[in-house]
């Protein structure tokens, strides 16, 4: 049997591990099983709507956000299932809840695992521009973004062969990184995503907003309106990692012709 060096092993164990985003075919770095992920991520949601004061069901708020994640959801999964990528959503239990907070904010953990702060509708305004914001957070989750940097983190802290251990026993340090990665206390889900990241999952998120038949002009708009929102040194936490600045209008607006193709009106 043919030896190869540790560094050779590890060269394959990665490459093995490499994987496509839908629609902008960016290769990542995939080493975590994504089930065991959507286990933890199951886990630590319902116990932070244990602690937090999640408006009722009969709440229109509560139910606006609702009718625009199952729109996005549905539009995501024919959308995915459509280009034969089924896989990548198996195990999904969407869910969306809106939490009673003055924070403007919202996020999506693995398994469509949705979050939405009362704080963040002022800002919005009106259901398109809610659906651009969960447009963008359902895409970090369908783009396995979590994953991703959560791989590059194991993949730093644990190194070599002794992450394929970590990887095959389940151990602590996963566990640990993913505590770490979504920051789970008062700020949970608000993981530090790298500028590439929130790019793609902007540009992501305007298709999925746009399958949905929301119009993804929406979105200029609404970000000038959050570039607005910043005061003093402390930005909203939507903005934490990636402001709203010109760059990233300017981005958008070169992509909206390609999103456009996706508008489906259901007016």
């Amino acid at each position: 049997m043919k030896k190869y060096p540790l560094v050779g092993l590890l060269f394959l164990f990665i490459f093995s591990c490499n994987q496509k985003v839908p629609i902008t075919n960016r290769r990542q770095l995939i080493l975590i099983p994504e089930a065991d992920l959507m286990t933890m991520s199951f886990t630590q949601y319902s116990s932070f709507l244990r602690s937090h004061e999640v408006l009722p069901r009969y709440n229109n708020d509560f139910q606006l956000v609702e009718k625009v994640g199952k729109r996005i959801q549905q539009a995501v999964q024919e959308f995915i299932r459509d280009k034969g990528m089924s896989k990548r959503i198996d195990g999904f239990a969407w869910e969306f809840n809106t939490v009673d907070e003055p924070i403007v904010n919202a996020w999506c953990m693995p398994g469509g695992k949705v979050v939405v702060y009362s704080g963040l509708l002022p800002v919005t305004q009106d259901e398109t521009g809610l659906a651009i914001v969960m447009g963008h957070e359902i895409a970090h989750a369908i783009a396995r973004h979590g994953n991703e940097r959560m791989s590059q983190q194991m993949a730093v802290q644990l190194g070599g062969m002794a992450l394929s251990v970590a990887l095959n026993s389940r151990s602590q340090e996963t566990q640990n990184i993913f505590m770490q990665s979504y920051g789970l206390s008062s700020q949970l889900g608000i993981l530090k995503y790298s500028r590439t990241h929130e790019s793609e999952a902007d540009k992501l998120g305007l298709i999925f907003a746009a399958l949905a038949g929301y119009d993804p002009n929406a979105a200029i708009p609404f970000w000038e309106r959050m570039s607005k929102q910043i005061s003093g040194t402390k930005p909203p936490e939507l903005l934490s990692t990636h402001p709203s600045d010109e760059t990233r209008i300017s981005e958008l607006k070169k992509f909206m012709p390609e999103a456009m193709k996706y508008f489906r009106s259901f007016e």
